[in-house]
């Protein structure tokens, strides 16, 4: 894989991320597991977060450094950079790192991750930085794919109106209003209990791992910063405005 950069060289200096989940009980009660190990544990317990938490604070620094050195701004490098986990994360779910016939190691996951980071800074179609409204620190990769996974299993309507109060603020009536003149029959007080049953989705669907490390288990999800995890940018309204003519 050869990694393209900009003509320009990036000189700016690359700060340390602040990985406040590696130093959780979970996170260290996996530290002795080499990377053969945790990749096989993550893709026979799809329903428990923490072995991708793992291999994200294992990896995480080498490939914020790789990005934050091939993208101008730091608010790109930082979006870049979720948006890398976020296909990381899925496509680590088959990955098969044995040459096939042999059983022996082809490729370490180290290189594995450096390769698709490299696919993914060649490939960036990156949004302007004043349209990015991405915070690294309030919206970790490992929670933001597995908030970003419930909702794109959520029934259509509840994701389409958390979107609307979470990315946009908006009130249920202004909701009501905006869909009505889209031709969906619901008045406020529909809009305030299909919000809450969204709520509850995202609550009762969250690996009670993932609870633990990001949120306290004890934490209710009910006003959960839902606008900091589906899509960071000015492409939200478009996100709105499919799930609207998906419904017409």
């Amino acid at each position: 894989m050869i990694l393209q950069v900009n003509s320009s060289p990036n000189l700016r200096s690359v700060e340390t991320i602040n990985l406040p989940e590696s130093n959780h009980p979970l996170v260290i009660s996996l530290s002795h597991h080499n990377d053969q190990e945790l990749l096989t544990l993550f893709q026979n317990h799809l329903d428990q977060g923490k072995y991708f938490v793992t291999i994200y604070c294992r990896y995480a620094q080498v490939l914020h450094t790789l990005i934050s050195h091939s993208v101008r701004s730091p608010v790109q490098a930082d979006y870049l950079f979720s948006q890398t986990w976020r296909h990381i994360y899925y496509e680590m779910r088959s990955l098969d790192l044995r040459e096939e016939g042999t059983g022996s190691v082809a490729e370490t996951l180290q290189n594995w991750l450096i390769n698709v980071a490299a696919t993914c800074i060649n490939r960036a179609d990156l949004p302007p930085v004043e349209s990015i409204h991405y915070s690294l620190e309030v919206a970790p990769p490992p929670l933001w794919c597995y908030v970003g996974q419930i909702l794109d299993r959520m029934d259509a309507l509840e994701r389409l109106v958390v979107l609307m109060a979470q990315t946009f603020r908006w009130s249920e009536t202004r909701i009501a209003a905006y869909l009505q003149a889209e031709g969906e029959s619901i008045s406020p007080s529909e809009v305030k209990s299909v919000l809450g049953q969204g709520y509850q989705s995202l609550q009762n669907n969250l690996p009670t791992d993932i609870r633990v490390i990001y949120l306290n288990q004890s934490m209710a999800l009910t006003q959960p910063p839902i606008g900091e995890f589906v899509n960071f940018s000015s492409k939200n309204s478009a996100l709105v405005n499919s799930e609207i003519n998906s419904r017409a």
